[in-house]
């Protein structure tokens, strides 16, 4: 049974010879009408704060779960972001590594190459040796070479020179 302060004060009781003194009972109602109203007015405020702090309650586990969600999806996006750095840096290492050997075999390419051209060059070096020095012993041969014509030419001259010196 749902009694309300209104209901208290407006019941009445019966009289009879021997029952209660109606002032007593009257004043007792009022007494237990406004402890009633009292306790009822408290219990609606005590339900209204009780749904604003559901209320406020849904809102915080919202954002709860809102920051939850954001935290799991930002974690993710931190994983996806490593695994794809990972991935990137991989590429990345294995370019260079493949421009350094390319670089490093170009290398090897070159230096084999001046190798062969420094080879070449000591060959023709050594030819041109053998050339010149046969060339300067053919004339070396050439002016150590007594030719007799030459030998009586000069002895003519000579004679020459010493029949003028008589004279």
């Amino acid at each position: 049974m749902n009694l309300s302060k209104i209901d208290l004060l407006n019941k009445k009781f019966s009289r009879t010879a021997f029952g209660y003194a109606p002032k007593e009972v009257d004043l007792l109602l009022v007494e237990v009408a406004e402890v009633l109203g009292e306790a009822a007015d408290r219990q609606r405020e005590l339900a209204r704060k009780a749904k604003r702090l559901e209320a406020q309650l849904q809102e915080y586990m919202q954002r709860d779960e809102t920051l939850r969600d954001t935290l799991m999806s930002t974690q993710r996006m931190v994983d996806e972001l490593k695994v794809a750095a990972g991935r990137e840096a991989e590429i990345i290492l294995g370019e260079a590594n493949a421009k350094a050997r390319e670089i490093v075999q170009r290398g090897h390419e070159r230096l084999a190459q001046l190798h062969e051209e420094i080879e070449s060059m000591k060959r023709q070096r050594n030819q041109f040796k053998i050339q010149l020095k046969g060339l300067v012993q053919a004339h070396l041969e050439l002016l150590e070479s007594s030719d007799p014509q030459q030998s009586r030419l000069e002895e003519l001259e000579s004679k020459v020179s010493f029949l003028k010196k008589a004279e």
